[in-house]
This record gives structure tokens, C-alpha cells and sequence, in this order.
């Protein structure tokens, strides 16, 4: 599946071209009643992530604490988890499950090939505003990641 979409002018995912299209046909308010449901998709974290030293997943450019954990599979593709708390940040845990559905269990150039402008083509189809600099800093974390 490592085939993409193209969407305003960029290649992405197939699973995120989807879901961005499919956001485009909601109202408002409906979608933010998908994002809450997004956002308790979100995987909770293993257990064998807690001891780990946060410091070097933390995302600090994020006005929410997000701790992203990057796990390579023996198959060759990439697994992201995410600490989060969803029930105060659900926004954040939506953008983040929307991510990883369309990347999780893919080979890593399909993270790295997120557009540039993932963070403004999610804030229009969905309908987000002031948390561009921390989305943006989460898809960069996810691409370094993936290098």
C-alpha cells in the first residue's frame, strides 16, 4: 500500500486522502463529532514504553504534552505510538490517529512522504485553527523519525 494520492497538489497516503475527503463533505458540526470519535481511536501506549526517557519523544513545540514513539517493525515498516491525554487535548488525539492510520505499518518513505503542507490541509478539511505550530512540529517529529 505504499501507493499515494494526490490531493491539492501533494502525495499522501491513500488512507489519509480518504479520510481528508471525507471530512470535506461534513458540517461543522459533525465534524467535530468526528474528531472525538478519531480521537478514541488513538492506540493506547505499551506498557514497555513507561520507562522510557521521554525527554528525547516529547514534542516540545506542542501547547499539549505528546510523547511520540517511533517502533521499527522486522518487516521494515514503522509503528508510531502516542502519549497523549485525549480527553483534554481530543484534538490533537484525532490529528494524531488520523496520521497513524494512514502510516502505521507502512515502510518509512510513506511517513516521509507526508506533504509539506499536511498541518494546513488538515486545518481546512477539519476545521482547525490555532495549533499549527505544534501539528506542524508533530508531523516533522514523524518524518525524522522516519529517516
Amino acid at each position: 500500500m505504499s501507493d499515494s494520492s494526490t490531493i491539492d497538489g501533494g502525495s499522501m497516503p491513500p488512507a489519509l486522502a480518504k479520510t481528508l475527503r471525507q471530512f470535506r463533505l461534513l458540517s461543522r458540526d459533525d465534524k467535530m463529532q468526528a474528531l472525538l470519535a478519531w480521537s478514541r481511536k488513538l492506540e493506547p501506549l505499551p506498557e514497555r514504553f513507561a520507562a522510557l526517557d521521554r525527554e528525547a519523544f516529547t514534542v516540545h513545540e506542542c501547547q499539549t504534552r505528546v510523547d511520540i514513539f517511533p517502533e521499527h517493525q522486522d518487516d521494515g515498516t514503522l509503528h508510531f505510538y502516542a502519549d497523549v491525554n485525549a480527553r483534554q487535548s481530543p484534538t490533537v488525539a484525532a490529528i494524531l490517529a488520523i496520521v497513524f492510520a494512514a502510516v502505521n505499518d507502512q515502510p518509512p518513505s510513506v511517513t516521509q512522504s507526508l506533504p509539506t503542507d499536511i498541518v494546513r490541509q488538515l486545518m481546512n478539511d477539519i476545521g482547525l485553527g490555532a495549533r499549527e505550530a505544534g501539528l506542524n512540529a508533530m508531523i516533522q517529529r514523524l518524518k525524522r523519525f522516519a529517516a
